[in-house]
C-alpha cells in the first residue's frame, strides 16, 4: 500500500496520498465488480465467479467458488496507520475485520461486501485476485508434498512457471547443501554402526572429519544439488502430461483431489526414476 501510493516517494504515506490512493484503488475494485457482475444485478454470485476464474484459465469446481464466498479470509484483522500530514503524534486508527466476503450469509457479494473485502489489499486487476484465491484458499486442502502446484495458461506464457520452479530448485540446493552432512552421516552410520551402537552420532562426525578433513561432510553434495532442477523440471511436465492422460483432453475439467493425487504420485516416481543415475 505504501509503495502503491506514495507519490513522492518519500517512504511514507501522508493524507492526501492515502485519500488518493484510495480513491483510485476504490475505482479499480468498481470496475471489477462490473467485471465480475455478468448478469448486473448488483450482486455477484457463486456461478459469476466459477465462469470469470475459468476465463483467466483458473478452473474452479462450484464447490470451489462457494468457499470462495465463504472462507474468503484477508490474513489481519486490524490496521493501524499513522497520518503525518496532520498531527504525527495522534495516529488515526483504521479497524478493518476481515472475515467472509458474504457477511449476511446469502451466498452473493454486493458492492459494499467487495469493496471493504478488498479495500486494503494492493490487488489491482481480477489477474492478480484470481491468483489470491486460487493460491490461499483452493488449493489449501494438505496435498502440495505429492501435487505439485496447478499454473494458469497466463501463468504459463507470462514466464512465472519457470520462474517458479527455478526458485524452487535453489531453495532446494540451499537446503540440501545445509542438511548435507546429516545426510552423509546417515550412510556412515548405516555402514558402520552395529547393533551395540558403538557408533554415536559424535564419534561418526569426527571419523568423517578425520578420515578427509571438514570437506568431507559434503562429499558428493554437487550431485545432489544438480540433480534439483532436472528432478523439478522433469516432476512438472510429467504432471502435466499424466493431467491431460486422465482428462482425456486439453480442454477438460479440473481434476479431483484424488486424481490430482495420482497424477503427482506417477510424476514423482517418473522424475525419481529419470534421475536415478545420478542418485
Amino acid at each position: 500500500i505504501v509503495q502503491a501510493g506514495d507519490t513522492n516517494q518519500d517512504g511514507q504515506l501522508d493524507f492526501k496520498e492515502f485519500s488518493q490512493y484510495l480513491r483510485i484503488h476504490e475505482k479499480e475494485l468498481r470496475l471489477m465488480f462490473r467485471n465480475l457482475d455478468r448478469n448486473n444485478d448488483g450482486c455477484i454470485d457463486v456461478s459469476e465467479i466459477q465462469v470469470s476464474l475459468r476465463n483467466l484459465g483458473v478452473d474452479v469446481t462450484m464447490e470451489q467458488a462457494s468457499r470462495i464466498l465463504q472462507r474468503s479470509v484477508f490474513g489481519l484483522q486490524w490496521v493501524t496507520m499513522r497520518m503525518f500530514s496532520h498531527d504525527p503524534d495522534h495516529p488515526m486508527h483504521l479497524s478493518v475485520s476481515h472475515g467472509s466476503m458474504d457477511k449476511d450469509g446469502t451466498m452473493t457479494i454486493d458492492w459494499n461486501e467487495w469493496r471493504d473485502h478488498f479495500l486494503f489489499n494492493p490487488l489491482h486487476n481480477m489477474e492478480s485476485i484470481a491468483l489470491y484465491w486460487k493460491h490461499s484458499l483452493m488449493l489449501d486442502i494438505g496435498e502440495h508434498l505429492t501435487v505439485p502446484d496447478e499454473f494458469s495458461e497466463q501463468e504459463r506464457k507470462s514466464g512465472f512457471v519457470w520462474r517458479q520452479l527455478m526458485a524452487g530448485a535453489m531453495a532446494g540446493s540451499v537446503s540440501r547443501t545445509g542438511t548435507a552432512p546429516l545426510d552423509r552421516l546417515k550412510v556412515f552410520l548405516q555402514v558402520h554402526g552395529s547393533a551395540s551402537g558403538k557408533v554415536s552420532v559424535l564419534k561418526g562426525l569426527r571419523e568423517m572429519v578425520r578420515e578427509g578433513g571438514l570437506t568431507a561432510l559434503w562429499r558428493g553434495n554437487g550431485i545432489n544439488v544438480l540433480k534439483i532442477a532436472p528432478e523439478t523440471a522433469i516432476k512438472f511436465l510429467a504432471y502435466e502430461q499424466i493431467k491431460w492422460l486422465i482428462r482425456g483432453n486439453k480442454d477438460g475439467g479440473a481434476l479431483r483431489v484424488q486424481e490430482r493425487f495420482i497424477a503427482g504420485s506417477l510424476a514423482g516416481a517418473t522424475a525419481q526414476t529419470v534421475i536415478y543415475p545420478m542418485e
